[in-house]
């Protein structure tokens, strides 16, 4: 047993997906989040400024004394994965190869859809892992760079006009395409979830890449004799102002944080 916390790190709230995910699989493992809200997003930056941030937020996470890090920022995982993993003596866990693995799992036509920031879309890190998996499967992406400014303000709602248009605009290509099997790249998405299922249709299946990855900590770190199995306590960090986290928080979590958020410098 180890009652070290698990460590998560995304580059805003998005990566609270992935940790409503694992207090629902691990409730008893305590969570320490960061959010680096003060470079928000990740998606539209170089490989070179990704690997960078993403490398101090690990350090950030390291230094509290964490059992194993996920990153769920779909971004940083596609570009810093390698070079976190190598840097750690402890299980480093990323949100692309899971959901590849399900999605192949999922698909009946092996027409597989993928939806993702611009870095993440251009890292082609998905369509490689799937084609590791499935080398016959036919796979196309789409960048949506302006979900996850949405989902940041609180536009989620599938009756909202602008999220919407906007989500219309970017799934058609998709559905075009006949995909029957979509790969929420990014963990914001999962916020979208309803407009985003109502525009490909019911035939569709949504991989949560969040959800996913999730279930992979708890299988490996029950495997490598790591799990705590008492404990349940969460700390969450940001990098920009707390005003506000709470209320926002509260929406990726669908639970009340209260006041236990701190805000830190990473450099």
């Amino acid at each position: 047993m180890d009652h070290r916390p698990i460590g998560v790190f995304d580059s805003g709230l998005g990566g609270l997906t992935a940790v409503k995910k694992l207090m629902e699989v691990l409730p008893r493992e305590d969570i320490v989040y960061l959010g680096d809200t003060g470079r928000v997003p990740y998606g539209s930056r170089s490989r070179e400024t990704i690997t960078k941030y993403a490398g101090q937020d690990a350090a950030f996470l390291a230094g509290l004394g964490v059992k194993a890090i996920v990153i769920a920022c779909n971004t940083a995982c596609s570009v810093a994965l390698g070079a976190i993993s190598a840097e750690y003596d402890m299980p480093v866990f990323g949100v692309v190869g899971p959901p590849a693995a399900e999605a192949v799992r999922l698909t009946s036509n092996k027409k597989i859809g993928i939806i993702g920031t611009v870095a993440t879309v251009r890292s082609g890190a998905y369509v490689e892992a799937l084609r590791m998996i499935a080398p016959d499967a036919e796979v196309w992406s789409a960048a949506c760079p302006l979900f996850v400014p949405l989902v940041e303000n609180g536009r989620a709602s599938a009756g909202d006009i602008v999220v919407r248009a906007v989500a219309g605009e970017y799934l058609a290509p998709l559905r075009e395409r006949g995909v029957d099997t979509l790969i929420l790249g990014c963990t914001h998405y999962p916020l979208l979830r309803g407009v985003i299922s109502e525009i490909m249709g019911p035939d569709v299946a949504i991989v949560d890449s969040g959800a996913v990855t999730a279930q992979r900590v708890a299988r490996d770190l029950g495997e490598m004799d790591l799990l705590s199995g008492e404990g349940g306590r969460r700390r969450y960090f940001v990098t920009d102002s707390t005003e506000g986290f709470s209320e926002l928080a509260s929406i990726f979590l669908g639970l009340s944080v209260g006041g236990s958020v701190e805000q830190v410098t990473l450099e």
